[in-house]
């Protein structure tokens, strides 16, 4: 297929006239632009080409990958069709560790037969832009450096960005025409920037790949660590996640992120003996959106992924969600040219926005709320951990998190949680400030 070769800086301009008109637009291929190779833009690039548009997919650094725990929903194996190779880890433990080193088993009431899988960033998202570009989008090796907007709403776009092709052919400044553009982009979008989509707060995420003996990988064949805690993170957790020959040892947070190297020497200081002996290969850091962005459809543009801010607080998920929202917005546009001939702010926020809002609104400000609650402090985060080991917290945990669906709950079982939450913040209040006041002396001494 000549469309699923790397694009070809010969081919950059795509003449469009400004009197077009949506009955001769809709006589002729939608061109798109999606910014970012990440499971957002290749999700969006896949369904564009699809369904017959001219898909340009750049991606500056095709190579690359972000810094990620690189846990997915078991769902997400079937829905996006993700060889079962491509898995580095089927985790079946999960432990919660508590500021006061209290542990929850978290894996008691995980269905038979389930898991949570763990890939590398770098696995999963070559292999999404690749089945993109067998799909027919063309791969276009370069950062995007401006845009500049269309006149009328029948003009184009224009993408300009710096080809970083690895041959070196064509390597300058170049310029792409297209009618639509999605943005996925990451938490620091160009794009976003461009159209004016307004800002929003950020977290970094900080993580080392550690390659351990052959003891403590075995330790972490199919176990997932999270860590809570102020020494750790103000306001996220840190995670022991293990991949093909290493573990991921990470943390992030909003609120102090020019503390984040102590803050992940408290990950490691809390694994302890754990990853003792470990041999650090690789060192990420990445912001990571905190809540989704004012304006996430302005004109013909549309953000996806983490350039939208669907990463979700509490738990920190965010790849599914890329991917999710990559694949809605690229059918929605490509519907919408099919049915009228156009793309439009309007059919973008009916095809796109309504369609996310509709499925996952509930879920994110849910997670929001839970964040809020239990992140504040060490006396709330031990009650977290207190909770994790009931039953019923995990069995709807599993039912939402595994197959990404808001479980009506049982009457009775919510009202029992409310009150053992209750129950819970009390007690722990206590532990928690005995915590603090141990973790002072600790640092006096």
């Amino acid at each position: 297929m000549a469309a699923a070769a790397c694009y070809s800086p010969a081919r950059i301009i795509i003449s469009c006239s400004a009197t077009t008109t949506s009955s001769s637009s809709s006589a002729r291929t939608l061109r798109v632009a999606v910014v970012g190779g990440g499971p957002a833009g290749a999700s969006a690039a896949e369904a564009l080409a699809s369904a017959g548009a001219r898909t340009f997919l750049l991606e500056r650094s095709p190579a690359g990958a972000k810094p990620c725990g690189g846990a997915i929903p078991l769902c997400m194996l079937d829905e996006f069709a993700i060889p079962r190779d491509l898995v580095d880890r089927r985790v079946t433990r999960m432990r919660v560790l508590s500021p006061s080193n209290l542990a929850a088993d978290f894996s008691r009431a995980l269905p038979p037969g389930a898991h949570i899988p763990m890939l590398r960033r770098e696995v999963l998202d070559s292999f999404l832009r690749r089945r993109a570009v067998e799909a027919g989008a063309e791969l276009v090796p370069g950062l995007v450096t401006s845009l500049s907007l269309p006149a009328g709403p029948a003009d184009p776009y224009l993408v300009h960005y710096i080809s970083s092709s690895p041959e070196g052919v064509g390597a300058g400044r170049s310029v792409l025409e297209v009618d639509a553009i999605v943005g996925a982009d990451g938490a620091n979008s160009r794009v976003a920037r461009e159209v004016g989509a307004g800002d929003y707060t950020t977290a970094i995420a900080f993580q080392e790949r550690i390659r351990l003996p052959d003891a403590g990988m075995a330790y972490y064949d199919d176990l997932a660590e999270m860590y809570v805690g102020g020494d750790v993170s103000p306001d996220f957790y840190g995670w022991v996640f293990p991949k093909c020959d290493h573990v991921a040892v990470g943390t992030g947070t909003v609120a102090a992120k020019p503390e984040i190297k102590r803050l992940q020497s408290g990950i490691r200081a809390r694994a302890g003996p754990k990853i003792a002996g470990g041999r650090v290969v690789k060192v990420e850091a990445h912001p990571i959106p905190e809540h989704p962005r004012p304006r996430r459809v302005v004109g013909r543009v549309a953000l996806v992924g983490d350039a939208a801010g669907y990463v979700t607080r509490c738990s920190g998920e965010g790849i599914y969600f890329a991917a999710k929202s990559g694949r809605l917005c690229g059918q929605a546009m490509a519907e919408e040219w099919a049915r009228t001939g156009s793309v439009t702010e309007a059919g973008l926020r009916r095809g796109y926005l309504r369609r996310w809002d509709d499925e996952f609104l509930l879920m994110f400000r849910f997670l929001d709320l839970l964040q809020r609650v239990f992140y504040g402090g060490n006396a709330g985060r031990e009650a977290l951990v207190e909770m994790c080991s009931d039953d019923y917290v995990q069995r709807r945990t599993f039912e939402s998190y595994l197959y990404k669906r808001m479980v009506p709950g049982e009457p009775w079982g919510d009202l029992r949680l409310l009150w053992r939450t209750v129950a819970s913040m009390v007690r722990c209040g206590v532990i928690g400030r005995e915590v603090e006041r141990l973790r002072r002396l600790e640092l006096q001494g």
